[in-house]
């Protein structure tokens, strides 16, 4: 039984009204998740990929709209006691009880948290009007194991394909279920040669699909003798019907499937936190926010890398850190005309400030670039764009600042944070997962690494465009390096749509004195691009170049952009692998 607080005694009807109301909210919007999440087959089946990208898009925003009727709706009932504090405070307990023992508890108290934040612009955290928990995991408590289907191997791995194919039914046929199941055993025995001539004991797979882009998926794990390892099971649909189109089992693989720099799944789960137990015992290393993002619960895993960024610097206050803190620092890299970008050096993240003003050659304000922003959180970002998420009334410890760090954040970004006595409160910020700026790699790698990095920027450039955004800015500095190796772009504030573009082919010179001109002699409108120019301004040695030329030389074409926006228009743009093409079943 629930403690009775003074304020309970005080408003009790408006606490258990107050309860129902914000329960009845969180469950309408989780049922409306799930019915646009389940819609994901049918679009497969239909091949239907610009309506299944706008059912991501209706998806993201459902939660402020939910937020949004949730509140009207308190409002309503409770009049002007919707506003006080004191109310609050009695239907915390109140709400608390009533969802004390579903498996999901955190996502519903996320859902609390974000109502009260809405109503009194909380900074930093309110304990007597929010759920906090920064010492405890939310899946800790889970022990429901998730739904899912074992396959035990008593024959050939053909035939176990075969079965799960079999139990895979969608309401169009497979275009060659034998061929199929006979090249994934014929994989999966290559990519596991180390675990022997039988290698394959069992499988288990999710039962709930999973889908993204233009691929569906089997999600589950393979046991050997004494070993496991992930499984992912891709299958694509083509003219000719369904067909497996890659088997994943190295971690690696992977992993960049399910990177921070890919679009949320569409994966009908009844319950979260299940799911994620399971999912986290195929990649250790990834943290829980980031499958919570996957799985599109974005407040949950924007609640999760809150609670373990604090818990780290709640790490180092304990510690040996505490005589000397550990200060956020300028991130490494050029410093940025529109952001001012720090992090703590200990923890793989980047905090992003707007700053108040920009030099002259930004030709933008601060909505443009907080557009920007939204524009990535809502488009397919291919495996090339960084999932930043944006953080209002952060509070931090003024201690834990360098010095000159936080008089430019004082002065120079004044609309997004400031001083309030011991701490430094971040009105405003986008936080991402920190990667070497490729420019800096490039400097540190050896020749081998540092081309490689160098080609796959090139391809990341393809990959993005083929999604319809250029990164507006090419320069070497606005991308990144992850630690498998692939880069990554990070600076949006220029970012735009392919199909917005006019690409142009460079002018000809008429005499002597337009070719020796200082800067352009011909008109250059604002969305106008000339990829003829785009190695000039890299900084690349002779041998660079030539490589990145004969490698990717089509980006520098203008007929390749050309030819790229009339795809685009026509909904017929090239598909973009996520995963390595080596994977790719013949």
């Amino acid at each position: 039984m629930s403690e009775v607080t003074p304020t309970d005694r005080q408003y009790p009807w408006q606490a258990r009204q107050g309860a129902a109301l914000i329960l009845a909210g969180f469950v309408d919007y989780n049922q409306r998740f799930r019915r646009i999440t389940q819609r994901a087959q049918g679009r497969f089946e239909r091949r239907e990929w610009a309506a299944q990208q706008a059912d991501l898009v209706e998806r993201i925003e459902l939660y402020d709209h939910a937020i949004a009727e949730t509140s009207q709706r308190l409002q309503t009932t409770l009049g002007e006691h919707a506003e006080k504090r004191s109310i609050w405070e009695a239907i915390k307990p109140a709400y608390a009880e009533s969802v004390a023992n579903l498996l999901d508890q955190e996502l519903y108290k996320t859902f609390f948290n974000t109502l009260t934040r809405r109503f009194f612009k909380t900074q930093g955290v309110d304990p007597a009007i929010e759920f906090v928990a920064l010492d405890i995991e939310p899946t800790d408590h889970i022990k429901h194991p998730v739904a899912r289907l074992a396959y035990s191997v008593s024959s050939d791995l053909e035939t176990l394909f075969r079965r799960i194919l079999e139990d895979t039914a969608f309401a169009v046929p497979y275009a060659d279920a034998e061929h199929s199941a006979a090249q994934a055993a014929a994989a999966l025995r290559a990519q596991l040669a180390a675990w022997g001539e039988r290698p394959v004991r069992s499988i288990e797979l999710l039962q709930t699909r999973f889908y993204r882009e233009r691929r569906a998926y089997l999600v589950g794990r393979v046991f050997g003798e004494t070993s496991f390892a992930p499984l992912v099971i891709a299958l694509a649909h083509r003219e000719p019907g369904i067909a497996i189109d890659a088997v994943l089992v190295d971690r690696l693989d992977v992993s960049q499937l399910f990177g921070f720099t890919r679009t949320y799944f569409l994966a009908d789960f009844e319950t979260i936190g299940d799911a994620v137990v399971f999912l986290k015992t195929l990649l250790p290393r990834k943290s829980v926010d980031e499958w919570f993002a996957l799985l599109g619960r974005l407040k949950q895993a924007k609640t999760e890398r809150y609670r373990l960024f604090y818990r780290h610097l709640e790490t180092l206050a304990a510690g040996a850190d505490a005589a000397s803190p550990e200060q956020f620092v300028h991130a490494p890299g050029e410093r940025g005309m529109v952001m001012a970008v720090f992090h703590l050096p200990s923890y793989p993240l980047v905090f992003k400030l707007i700053r108040d003003r920009f030099a002259p050659v930004k030709n933008m304000v601060r909505a443009d670039v907080m557009a920007k922003y939204q524009l990535v959180f809502r488009h397919d970002r291919a495996g090339r764009l960084v999932d930043a998420q944006e953080f209002r009334h952060l509070r931090l410890p003024r201690q834990r600042f360098e010095p000159s760090l936080l008089t430019e954040l004082v002065t120079g970004c004044s609309d997004s944070v400031v001083a309030d006595g011991d701490a430094i409160v971040l009105r405003h910020c986008y936080v991402e997962r920190q990667l070497r700026p490729l420019n800096l790699y490039l400097r540190e790698a050896a020749a081998e690494p540092a081309l490689a990095a160098l080609l796959d920027y090139a391809q990341a450039i393809k990959d993005l465009a083929m999604s319809n955004i250029f990164p507006g800015d090419l320069l070497l500095k606005n991308f990144g390096i992850t630690r498998h190796g692939r880069a990554i772009f990070y600076d949006y504030d220029e970012l735009c749509l392919v199909t917005d573009c006019r690409f142009r082919r460079l002018p000809t010179a008429a005499d002597d004195d337009q070719e020796m001109h200082h800067g352009a002699w011909y008109y250059v409108g604002d969305n106008d691009v000339f990829p003829e120019q785009f190695p000039r301004f890299l900084g690349l040695t002779p041998d660079q170049e030539r490589r990145l030329i004969a490698a990717h030389g089509e980006i520098f074409d203008v007929r390749w952009w050309f030819d790229l926006q009339n795809q685009l228009r026509r909904g017929t743009s090239p598909e973009i692998n996520p995963y390595a093409a080596r994977r790719r079943l013949a």
